[in-house]
């Protein structure tokens, strides 16, 4: 198992350019240094990373391996919807010591077949030298990896655990239900991480703790430890913030929300654009009310 408790699904700062911050980002990675975060989940869909270029993505990632040294574990996102030009990214981006895992999104766009499905994922675990993390959310790609395959998946040596991001509680009660011992099962969903964790979770990778990390640890510390109910309230706090983090497409809310904490630049490459006035002054009261900005 790479992690247990709460990964940050990082957020890529940019700055006036268009270019990636790295001043800013360097911030950002000591703030979840400082609170608690498990492990750091770069270039993935919160991170922009399908409006990035490969070498931009090498480079970050390298820079975080750098930075971040070895206090946690790095996992990056490698995952499009071409089997081939993934699994290449993914042996790349494997030779870089200090990459602990990889997360694979599901091939958006091609509609892929069960059995398709299974030899994408199959085929890039077998030219693969990381772990992977399965990454399955069908809000955002129009696929589904249906239990049956996911279990199949399961079977296979370094395929390691799942981002569930369905939303879809019975299909996460299911997986762990008949899922292998050791393949780790991950909240991809801020609002359900309380209620999956009662399901018998790993823990999440969230994006949540872009802004509150320390929080977001002790949700699942507290849940582990059996302290049921302090963890429950630790979740419904926040949950109408979570929600917040939602009102327009991920990542353009929590971006705005690190902006107006001073940890980078409210900058996004298109298509994505910036949260509108409403998002702002919604995001901006419910930052002072926790003492945020």
């Amino acid at each position: 198992m790479i992690f247990t408790g709460s990964a940050v699904a990082v957020i890529t700062p940019f700055d006036e350019n268009f270019d990636v911050d790295y001043k800013a980002y360097d911030k950002i990675l000591d703030f979840h240094l400082e609170n608690s975060t498990d492990a750091l989940v770069v270039c993935g869909t919160t991170g922009e990373a399908t409006t990035m270029t490969e070498d931009e993505k090498i480079r970050l990632i390298k820079y975080t391996v750098e930075k971040i040294d070895g206090r946690m574990p790095i996992i990056a996102g490698t995952g499009s919807n071409d089997t081939y030009s993934t699994a290449a990214f993914s042996k790349k981006v494997g030779k870089i010591e200090g990459v602990d895992g990889l997360l694979v999104v599901t091939p958006y766009y091609n509609k892929a077949t069960k059995e398709g499905l299974y030899e994408h994922f199959a085929y890039i675990a077998k030219n693969s030298s990381k772990p992977i993390i399965l990454y399955n959310v069908p809000s955002r790609t129009n696929v589904n990896i249906d239990l049956d395959t996911t279990l199949r998946l399961a079977q296979i040596e370094n395929i390691v655990g799942i981002k569930d991001a369905t939303g879809d509680l019975a299909y996460t009660a299911k997986l762990l239900a008949h899922k292998p011992k050791d393949f780790a099962v991950y909240s991809g969903n801020d609002d359900l991480t309380l209620p999956m964790l009662a399901l018998g979770i790993d823990g999440s990778i969230s994006v949540l703790a872009n802004i509150l990390p320390k929080e977001n640890h002790e949700i699942y510390e507290l849940f582990k430890a059996g302290q049921t109910d302090h963890a429950t309230k630790l979740h419904l706090k926040y949950i109408d913030l979570i929600k917040d983090l939602f009102i327009e497409v991920n990542p353009v809310p929590v971006k705005a929300a690190a902006a107006m904490m001073g940890l980078c630049q409210n900058t996004l490459r298109l298509p994505l654009t910036p949260a509108n006035t409403n998002t702002e002054v919604i995001l901006k009261e419910k930052l002072k009310e926790f003492g945020l900005c």
